[in-house]
């Protein structure tokens, strides 16, 4: 019972950090490229994905096919915050850091899970 609450505080010390993270195939190389205000919640993906209730049908399908160890998690980068501006708004900066990963990695159709935008 130590031993849960110990890593349960030890989980809980770790920062909050918002950024760009990549979930890649190791089998096929295909990417998703994908945004959080909260890294720690790439571990709520993995279960999500594990359950089978992942809304990107294609990820879905292939961490089904391929099973969770033929994945990667990888952060791409970190959102920096801004201390002291007033005017800084994380969900645009995420939106735009997304944008540039997207734009770079052009994770669509045969190259990844991503959708393009309309």
């Amino acid at each position: 019972m130590d031993r849960k609450k110990d890593l349960r505080q030890q989980f809980e010390k770790i920062p909050v950090e918002a950024g760009i993270y990549q979930v890649k195939n190791l089998q096929n190389q295909k990417i998703f490229i994908g945004k959080t205000p909260n890294l720690k919640t790439l571990n709520g993906m993995k279960h999500i994905l594990n359950l089978g209730a992942n809304n990107n049908k294609a990820l879905q399908s292939e961490w089904k096919q391929f099973g969770p160890d033929a994945f990667s998690f990888t952060v791409l980068e970190l959102s920096e915050k801004k201390q002291g501006d007033a005017s800084f708004n994380e969900k645009k900066e995420l939106e735009r850091l997304e944008e540039k990963w997207l734009t770079a990695l052009q994770p669509y159709g045969e190259r990844g899970y991503n959708r393009p935008k309309a």
